[in-house]
């Protein structure tokens, strides 16, 4: 549902769009890609850092996230704890 679009970045993290690219490049550059093995994530890495910030400024829990990211609550919690 949700995407790394202005309208969400802004509405729910409440970063700008250029603030939250500089934290999208800081995730990549610090090895928020992965290690190479293993199965690929089911988000791009811009909807991991997006569910990951509004996690972090709305304070919902995994169960009220999973859906507006249309994954499960035990992705959720993996890629929280990940980036």
């Amino acid at each position: 549902m949700l995407r790394a679009e202005r309208v969400w970045v802004e509405t729910f993290t409440g970063l700008r769009v250029d603030q939250f690219g500089r934290l999208l490049r800081a995730v990549r550059e610090r090895g928020g890609e992965g290690c190479g093995w293993g199965r690929p994530w089911r988000l791009p890495l811009a909807e991991r850092v997006l569910l990951v910030a509004v996690y972090y400024r709305t304070n919902l829990t995994m169960r009220q996230l999973a859906p507006l990211f249309g994954v499960s609550p035990a992705t959720v919690c993996r890629v929280i704890q990940r980036l």
